[in-house]
């Protein structure tokens, strides 16, 4: 990636998803589909430097695009990546919700 942000798109705020946070401090990211797990992991440490936050592992997995259709026209939502992020245990948490 050339960006340094590039790599991270979004957060995924499912109910599967903050189960996991809730459980083991995992959290789970929608990143660009060419990321791979080390520049994944350096965006997030950059992103939440204020949190002071230390990658511990990262899973990918990549999901592919539904095809969908509008009456007889045939079309398909591209494929995405999303990934699991673990922080370690003596590091911040990220606070998607923070108020100001």
């Amino acid at each position: 990636m050339n960006h340094e942000f590039g790599a991270v798109r979004q957060p995924l705020i499912t109910e599967k998803s903050t189960l996991i946070r809730e459980a083991d401090g995992t959290y789970c990211f929608k990143v660009h589909i060419h990321a791979n797990k080390l520049e994944i992991a350096r965006a997030i440490e950059k992103l939440f430097e204020k949190d002071k936050v230390k990658v511990a592992s990262v899973r990918t997995a990549r999901v592919k695009g539904k095809t969908k259709r509008m009456g007889r026209f045939v079309g398909k939502r591209p494929d995405w990546k999303k990934a699991w992020v673990k922080l370690t245990p003596d590091s911040g948490e990220i606070d998607f919700f923070e108020a100001s």
